[in-house]
């Protein structure tokens, strides 16, 4: 049986290198807009984030999401991602047994 290569990205809060299904990806979607992809799948230019508040706060600090979508990220967003981040911590916190 052939052995699946494991896609690895690099997140931008810590800038370690993890598997793709632990992060979350940030997109910018064709129209301007900056959202969080629980998926994957949806177009746009991605950016991945560990699932951890330490690392978007890392790359809040640093303005990581401006330098990887090349254009002004407003606190609204930020906080709108902050806020999608916690729920969905807390929704995968719900889920263990």
């Amino acid at each position: 049986m052939k052995v699946r290569k494991i896609p690895m990205r690099m997140c931008i809060g810590c800038g370690e290198m993890k598997e793709k299904r632990e992060l979350i990806r940030a997109i910018k979607t064709p129209e301007g807009e900056i959202l969080l992809d629980f998926t994957g799948k949806k177009s746009g230019r991605g950016a991945y984030l560990c699932k951890s508040m330490t690392c978007f706060a890392q790359a809040q600090k640093g303005h990581k999401l401006e330098r990887a979508f090349s254009c002004k990220v407003d606190a609204a967003v930020y906080e709108e991602l902050q806020n999608a981040l916690q729920r969905e911590m807390d929704q995968s916190a719900d889920d263990l047994p």
